[in-house]
């Protein structure tokens, strides 16, 4: 649209009465918007990394808690100065999260934001060399369950963010009473392993479906740049109904539309 075209309207519409105003449409703000109409307070933030995510939902204008979960050193430390005036964004000391409490090896890629637990798959590595890892360290890990109603007391209403690099699975392992609890989650979905070990979007799918959610929205996510290809993508699920199962029944009602006749 030429921006004639587009004052005219803003003119035309001036006239009317009517105030003309433009939408953010962006990730974040898509985000947030689900946020808001789940009526969630409180954000779990599992691999905050330095804060990206939990920066672009206060950008976005999202209030409520957040809590980040990082267990790479420096990360952790850049994370705690980045939020350290933000008094409704706490930082977990400094460990993973997974489906067991103890100690791990974590590796380190060279972007950081790449780092896992799991070993790096070719696949991975060749649409991303700088994703390649360059050393591995020690570190804590917990279950989201042991620390859950530390942050989320009471009917308060969680969302959980997992971007644990083909972890997920263990971190949905780690957070069986968890999850009963949380009323949406954003996690990444791989189409293809990109780490030893991991599951695949079907499977994440499917168990998320048996919890009680349904897929509300999905987002553009690791492309390999010289075939094209999708690799991963995230996927945000909410809970329809928690008190009426309505999820279970707009799932039923989903596949009884694809049921051959």
């Amino acid at each position: 649209m030429s921006s004639f075209i587009r004052e005219a309207i803003k003119g035309l519409a001036r006239s009317c009465g009517v105030k003309l105003s433009r939408v953010r449409n962006d990730e974040p703000h898509q985000i947030v918007r689900g946020l808001t109409a789940h009526r969630i307070d409180v954000v779990l933030d599992v691999g905050a990394n330095v804060g990206q995510f939990a920066k672009s939902m206060r950008e976005a204008d999202f209030a409520g808690e957040i809590v980040c979960f990082e267990p790479l050193p420096q990360a952790h430390e850049c994370l705690v100065r980045n939020f350290r005036n933000d008094k409704r964004t706490f930082v977990h000391d400094r460990t993973a999260i997974g489906g067991e409490r103890g100690s791990i090896q974590i590796n380190v890629s060279r972007n950081s934001v790449s780092s896992s637990i799991l070993n790096l798959l070719p696949a991975h590595s060749d649409a991303a060399p700088e994703s390649a890892y360059v050393d591995t360290i020690d570190t804590d890990i917990d279950c989201l369950d042991n620390v859950f109603d530390r942050y989320v007391p009471g009917e308060k209403r969680a969302f959980l963010k997992i971007d644990t690099q083909g972890y997920e699975w263990n971190v949905l392992n780690g957070a069986e009473k968890s999850l009963k609890k949380i009323d949406g989650l954003l996690l990444e979905m791989s189409l293809l392993p990109l780490y030893e070990g991991q599951r695949l979007w079907r499977d994440i799918l499917e168990r998320l479906e048996r919890e009680g959610f349904v897929l509300w929205q999905i987002l553009p996510g690791f492309s390999d740049p010289k075939s094209g290809r999708t690799l991963q993508f995230d996927g945000i699920f909410y809970r329809v109904n928690r008190d009426s199962g309505d999820a279970f029944q707009e799932i039923a009602g989903a596949r009884s539309l694809q049921a051959p006749g």
